[in-house]
């Protein structure tokens, strides 16, 4: 198999619709934010599986941004850099949750507890220094950054306006939900999971569409030419 661009495009699509089919399941199977959850099995996999979420995220954005570059401008690369930040944050984070917190929840059990409560908004007991700015900057990255990546869609007419409208929802509905409890805030997570899932099959889709239109009047060409001869 050939690499092309096109190629390249449609696996980040599927990279993007990936990374929000996996944001939605873990809503539903994420073990508590205890120190009792900590040393489970599932707890591993549930961060393992948000690890892989946040690199396919990246990647489905960065085709998401690339495919549509010149349409995006300014607007879009701000939106782009600040939601692939946010990304970045919290692979970095998920790393340490699956394979650091379970090390240290027998030794310095509040401390573990305290760290992966932080997006639980658990009251700390601890002292987590600049490890307590993870959640203001990470949740003004998540909303702006999508926000601002939504609206930018929308102008540049490109993918699904659907899906950028979705896009700009999920964002919108994020602040509103964290006024709940947090296991109602996760339901939040549902369209912006499903926003990923459409801007991917729109971008899988419309590089599909292109590369068969590039492709069927090559064909049809090398065709009549034979006929001629």
């Amino acid at each position: 198999m050939s690499i092309t661009t096109s190629t390249l495009t449609r696996a980040a699509g599927v990279s993007a619709a990936l990374a929000g089919l996996i944001y939605i399941v873990i809503q539903f199977i994420h073990p508590s934010d205890v120190v009792a959850s900590i040393t489970t099995p599932m707890w591993v996999v549930v961060h393992l599986l948000s690890l892989s979420m946040a690199v396919l995220a990246l990647i489905g954005l960065a085709g998401l941004y690339l495919s549509q570059v010149r349409q995006l401008g300014l607007l879009g690369l701000i939106g782009y850099l600040m939601f692939s930040f946010f990304f970045i944050l919290q692979s970095a984070f998920n790393f340490a949750e699956a394979l650091i917190a379970p090390l240290i929840a027998d030794v310095a059990p509040q401390f573990a507890e305290d760290f992966v409560g932080l997006f639980g908004r658990y009251a700390s007991q601890t002292d987590l220094g600049p490890l307590a700015l993870v959640v203001p900057v990470g949740s003004a990255l998540y909303i702006v950054g999508a926000l601002i990546f939504g609206i930018a869609i929308l102008r540049g007419r490109v993918l699904s306006r659907g899906a950028g409208i979705l896009l700009i929802v999920a964002a919108v509905l994020t602040p509103v939900a964290g006024l709940l409890p947090h296991t109602v805030e996760r339901l939040a997570a549902i369209p912006m999971g499903l926003a990923l899932i459409w801007l991917g099959y729109s971008l899988w889709s419309a590089r599909r569409s292109t590369a068969t239109g590039l492709t069927e009047p090559a064909e049809r060409s090398v065709t009549n030419a034979s006929r001629t001869r």
